[in-house]
């Protein structure tokens, strides 16, 4: 008897319908012939999932009494007398009462699956163990019914049941999901859209990272070495120099154009472990990979194309990024390079992308002069094809009994000569025609092993080789030179194009750009000195590099002026006269983007400047009616109290006073949300935060409106937030009151609060007639009404002071709409430190025990 296969329907929240496809696959097996049967499947009184269980056999479940009550679990043994061919198993997660044969529903499915019983489950994402954590830093809610990792992942079949939270949160706002009255609550907490955004992406990438094992393991079984491209996996092999940054970030755009793209960062070492890679470097390409979502791999081969291909080939990459090859032209001679290798032997299923990277070994630092383009190694090797290399060749003809003639022998000693120029230049080059025509003379010329030539032939052909050396040394040097002025003059062009485009697009800071100026020229730091005037002292603008920025530009290794008060100093090294063209380029360049952040700044105080004006102007029409019409009111009745020619019952000096109290009361109202909001305008608002309980300031925040106007649902479970009470009252009587204003009569504002991880929530919910999406943001700016709200209802200011105001305590105020019409606010504030509770989601089924079709 062998052992039972495990389908798996996996679900990213509750309600996506993973047992509605459950009992219709068992359907379809049933109409093959199949013998299907529920173990357990729970359908939580939804009408299309019940129905759906009609036409199947059931197994009756057990009934256990725990705590004074009973519970309905699934009869294991009952299954295994039955011994069906598969058998419905709803809510793998499921804890089981206490006193059962198994702790864990999953545990009674093992049961099954042992006994050579196929079975159909469920789970949703949330309840894998792995993800706990994140869960809960996502909604708020500790999931605890849990099942291992390991046991879905054995499963032979795991199928995602997928929707969009837009569909779900519709199916929940239609009651398929849960009754009617846990609607509201469960769409404000659990299953709000960036909730189930957030699981449904773990769902994704859960399955997805599943079906790459079941990939793997079917290339093995199989031995599969040709690429498959199911989703783009880009390689980029690094050498631990500066380059390296530069390949992973071409990999990561080349990524991103291919949904499900991944970059796998490689470094090869050798197996003797030599390496000549910076492991500063190394770290940091590390991290870069890391930050940009791609892994890092170290891998150890001698052969490092083969190696790299073969981690290709065993990831599935589907395309390689190298860096173009920084060897000297001459190393060619040794080999065809990495990128070639690998380009060639890469096959057709695999893509590989040479990035060019000019100069990135150096820093990106311009050409300097040639002695040090060429590098000391490169000199010292020149110098030996020079003057050793014809003593070698000497050696060799004069041991080798072969007459060549004096014509190839001087052919010889001149294609050495052109050897000392490629490699070391023109005086290495020199001192092999001094050499070669020397020896020439001493060994190969008659009279040999004497400086004189008998035959004047003879003569004419030495005096015709040193010609012939030193023009082909001159030509082969000048050739040298113009090609490092070309390659400099084009490292100069891309520098300022970069300094050109910056100023169109205005994008780079002073920082940024001195930054740039230290990589350029390879300098310790950067500095951007000015001063007032002659006589004031330099201030720093701005600095990059470590040690930090030198304070006078005579304190540089090397300073370039811009004007009278403002120069651009360099530490490091001194810099050649040639590239103080450029590094003025870049002074240039520096004082502009100093000047344009000023005038950004100046153009940041008009505009606040601006703004006061504009508030200023709406005052003065707030004034010259809002608050005149309170005063008007009052004015009339006092006036009329006062007048001798009318005598008022007690009832209508009553009313009278009552108009005189309500306006007096709309004034203050008035008067302080303008005050408040000078307050928020000028900055002056100082919160004094401390631990405040919400059931002691929200209840004070409701006695401006009318005591049936407002439902309070404030658990005294909630935990101490950090919060100014003062400034909270304000913002919640703002809210409340703005609320009921717009509530259609007779409904109440309900003002809740909950807790989600490290934050609380306070929730003012009307049914008046909402906003919509694009005057969200609009309602909270000042002097704003939404609608045709009349001139009387206020100045517009009691949202804009109540943001202002929960920004000032370290929250937030935003607008939703709610479920079945109408607008919500929602204060989100900060737990008090050490007070962190996480309770269950308020009167909402648990989500391990929701489904939905």
């Amino acid at each position: 008897m062998g052992r039972g296969r495990l389908r798996i329907y996996l679900g990213a929240a509750p309600g996506v319908g993973k047992t509605y496809a459950m009992l219709s696959e068992a359907h379809r097996r049933a109409e093959r012939g199949t013998d299907c049967v529920v173990a357990f499947v729970e359908h939580h009184d939804r009408p299309r999932t019940e129905v759906l269980l009609h036409g199947l056999e059931q197994i009756p479940r057990r009934t256990p009494a725990y705590r004074g009550g009973t519970f309905s679990e699934m009869d294991v043994d009952a299954v295994l007398a039955r011994r069906p061919r598969v058998a419905l198993v709803d809510e793998l997660a499921h804890t089981n009462v206490p006193g059962s044969r198994n702790a864990k529903r999953w545990q009674d499915v093992e049961e099954l699956l042992a006994a050579g019983i196929d079975v159909i489950s469920t789970v949703n994402i949330q309840h894998l163990e792995s993800l706990g954590d994140v869960v809960e830093s996502i909604t708020g809610v500790r999931q605890r019914e849990t099942v291992p990792d390991e046991v879905v992942r054995r499963a032979d079949q795991i199928e995602l049941v997928d929707m969009s939270p837009q569909a779900l949160r519709r199916r929940l706002a239609h009651g398929n999901v849960y009754r009617p009255d846990k609607v509201d609550a469960a769409l404000s907490h659990y299953f709000r859209p960036g909730n189930l955004t957030a699981l449904r992406e773990l769902a994704l990438l859960w399955v997805a990272d599943r079906a790459d094992e079941y990939l793997r393991a079917y290339r093995g079984e199989h031995r599969v070495s040709r690429i498959w491209g199911s989703r783009e996996r880009i390689v980029v092999g690094v050498t631990g120099g500066p380059e390296g940054r530069t390949l992973i970030r071409r990999a990561a755009r080349l990524a991103e154009k291919g949904a499900g793209g991944e970059v796998l960062a490689v470094y090869i070492a050798r197996s003797d472990g030599l390496t000549s890679a910076s492991p500063e470097e190394l770290a940091v390409q590390r991290t870069l990979v890391e930050e940009l979502g791609g892994t890092f791999h170290h891998v150890v081969g001698d052969d490092i194309p083969a190696a790299l291909l073969d981690f290709a080939r065993g990831v599935n990459a589907t395309q390689i990024v190298l860096g173009s090859s920084r060897r000297k032209t001459w190393q060619y001679v040794f080999g065809p390079g990495v990128g070639a290798t690998v380009a060639r032997e890469s096959g057709p299923d695999l893509d590989v992308h040479i990035v060019t990277h000019e100069e990135a070994a150096k820093g990106r630092g311009l050409p300097v002069a040639r002695g040090a383009r060429l590098g000391r190694s490169r000199i010292v090797w020149g110098w030996l094809a020079g003057v050793g290399g014809p003593a070698l060749l000497t050696l060799l003809l004069t041991h080798v009994d072969a007459d060549l003639g004096l014509t190839n022998d001087m052919l010889l000693f001149l294609a050495l000569t052109v050897a000392a120029a490629l490699l070391g230049g023109l005086l290495p080059a020199l001192a092999s025609a001094l050499t070669g025509s020397l020896l020439l003379n001493w060994f190969f010329t008659a009279p040999v092993h004497r400086i004189t030539i008998a035959d004047p032939k003879n003569i004419l052909a030495l005096v015709i080789f040193v010609a012939v050396a030193v023009s082909v040394a001159s030509v082969v040097d000048l050739a040298a030179r113009r090609t490092h002025q070309a390659a400099r003059l084009r490292a100069e062009s891309e520098i300022l194009s970069f300094l050109a485009g910056d100023v169109l697009r205005g994008e780079t800071s002073v920082e940024a750009l001195l930054e740039r100026v230290r990589e350029t020229f390879g300098m310790e730091s950067a500095a951007l000195l000015e001063r007032a005037g002659d006589l004031e002292p330099w201030t720093c603008a701005g600095g990059a590099g470590q040690g930090g920025p030198v304070r006078r530009p005579e304190d540089a290794d090397v300073d370039m002026p811009v004007g009278d008060h403002l120069a651009l100093a360099l530490t490091g090294r001194v810099l050649p006269a040639e590239d103080r063209r450029v590094l003025a380029a870049f002074a240039a360049q520096a004082a502009v983007v100093l000047d344009r952040r000023r005038l950004h700044e100046e153009a940041e105080q008009a505009r606040a400047l601006a703004e006061g004006n504009r508030i200023r102007t709406a005052l003065l029409a707030a004034v010259s009616h809002d608050l005149r019409t309170p005063l008007a009111g009052i004015k009339a009745a006092v006036s009329s109290l006062r007048s001798d020619d009318v005598a008022w019952s007690q009832e209508d000096e009553a009313e009278l006073l009552a108009g005189i109290e309500e306006g007096a009361d709309r004034l203050d109202h008035l008067v302080g949300n303008l005050l408040d909001m000078s307050r928020l305008q000028t900055g002056t608002v100082s919160a004094i935060l401390r631990g405040t309980g919400l059931d002691e300031v929200v209840p004070v925040a409701l006695g401006g409106v009318p005591e049936d106007s407002v439902e309070l649902d404030i658990p005294e479970t909630l935990p101490i937030v950090t919060v100014d009470p003062g400034l909270l009252e304000r913002s919640v009587a703002n809210v409340v009151e703005n609320a009921v204003k717009y509530s259609p009569p007779g409904v109440r504002v309900l003002v809740s609060a909950s807790s989600l991880a490290d934050r609380v929530e306070v929730r003012v919910v009307d049914r008046g007639p909402g906003v919509p999406d694009d005057a969200k943001e609009r309602i909270f700016a000042p002097f704003q009404r939404y609608g045709d709200a009349p001139r009387g209802a206020g100045v517009g200011l009691g949202l804009a002071v109540a943001r202002g105001f929960a920004e000032a305590m370290g929250g937030t105020l935003n607008a939703e709409d709610t479920p079945g019409g109408g607008l919500t606010m929602v204060f989100t504030l900060r737990v008090a430190a050490g007070e962190l509770v996480l309770p269950p989601v308020p009167d909402v089924p648990h989500p391990e025990r929701q489904e939905a079709p």
